[in-house]
């Protein structure tokens, strides 16, 4: 076996405090002292029964069967058909082993199945191909992703995915075989795990418009009106889009990966050209994936730029007031002191005018409309 060892990427406190991140790793720990090679099922009961469909084809026709037992998956080892197995609901481990015993696969290709734990990678033996990758969907009632664990095993004339739940991205790739549209039903197994691969990855893209819309409501709404609701928006998003990226930058190497396996026959020379245009749809994926990430930081700037200006104009304001009313406050309190002017060697002449009352509110209201209209010249408010 060859194991292709990808780059991990390195993960911020932010990555580390996300729930969804530690819910990948729950119940990890059942693995602890168990040797290699030993299936355990670690990750969420996503479903209720197993279920096993096969699709079996070839130019002339399309089977598409239910087997109630894994032992019945044995006779469709058919070389002159390409059969697609898929099998929905992994917490069955036993009947896992059996399946995949039937297409004598390795015992560490069993046990990285039942750990949907794993992140995108792919291994390489002598007679079969196993990959992993993760299907995103957007959930638009909780406004979050809900990510699956998507593993292949790619044979000669055989196809095996093994998923954590039923429902996924590829009814389009099952009506193109039950219809005979385009080429899967005249190519081979390999162009049926590209098809599948490139399903995965078109997929994204919708995830990412459904994102993509999300955050233009929140930039309307940082520019136009900010809540203390909109933090919280903000870091939801930022933690979706490295969750996703967590997903997709590891499948850009396996696609990689496969570009440049040369080790045996399972990918014919014809398949090479599909995976580039895939290896491409990936980059734009990351692309865009970085971009949003941009523009959520670009966002949370904003949402703390545009509370420090409603604070500088609240500030601006009360300070107006406070200025306009020192020089009133000083004449209030200056004729507010009720000194005698009999007894004061200093005389207050207004104290005992007639007019003295209505000419101090007329002074205080021309100082006051004084300063507005200075203020106004100085485009202070």
């Amino acid at each position: 076996m060859k194991q292709i060892n990808l780059p991990r990427l390195a993960v911020s406190g932010l990555d580390q405090a996300a729930g969804s991140f530690f819910r990948l790793l729950k119940g990890s720990a059942l693995k602890a002292g168990l040797p290699p090679g030993t299936p355990v099922h670690v990750g969420e009961h996503k479903s209720a029964e197993v279920r096993i469909t096969v699709i079996d084809y070839d130019r002339g026709g399309c089977r598409i069967t239910t087997p109630a037992e894994a032992g019945e998956c044995a006779a469709f080892r058919n070389p002159d058909t390409v059969t697609w197995i898929n099998v929905d609901g992994l917490h069955r481990v036993e009947l896992i082993e059996k399946i995949c015993a039937c297409f004598d696969l390795h015992a560490l290709t069993v046990e990285d199945i039942c750990n949907t734990t794993q992140r995108p990678k792919l291994d390489i033996f002598d007679d079969h191909l196993f990959l992993v990758a993760r299907m995103q969907s957007y959930n638009p009632v909780g406004r979050c992703l809900e990510s699956e664990q998507f593993s292949l095993v790619l044979g000669r004339d055989f196809v095996l995915t093994f998923q954590e739940k039923a429902g996924d991205v590829f009814d389009g790739v099952r009506r193109r075989i039950t219809s005979g549209k385009g080429k899967i039903r005249t190519m081979g197994a390999d162009y049926l795990a590209y098809a599948m691969l490139d399903a995965v990855v078109d997929n994204y893209f919708t995830v990412l418009e459904s994102l993509g819309e999300e955050i233009e409501n929140i930039e309307d709404e940082v520019l136009g009106n900010p809540r203390p609701e909109t933090v919280s928006q903000i870091h939801r998003l930022r933690r979706e889009l490295i969750l996703l990226r967590k997903s997709v930058w590891p499948l850009r190497e396996v696609i990689n990966s496969l570009m440049r396996h040369d080790e045996n026959d399972l990918l014919g020379a014809g398949i090479a050209i599909y995976l580039k245009d895939l290896y491409d749809h990936t980059i734009q994926v990351i692309d865009t994936v970085e971009t949003y990430r941009d523009v959520i930081t670009g966002l949370l700037d904003v949402y703390l730029s545009s509370l420090s200006h409603r604070l500088n104009e609240i500030m601006k304001v009360l300070t107006i007031f406070a200025v306009i009313f020192i020089p009133l406050t000083f004449i209030v309190g200056l004729y507010g002191m009720n000194f005698d002017p009999a007894s004061s060697p200093w005389n207050m002449p207004e104290l005992r005018w007639y007019w003295g009352y209505p000419a101090a509110l007329g002074l205080m209201a021309a100082i006051a409309g004084g300063m507005l209209i200075y203020f106004k010249r100085k485009n202070w408010f």
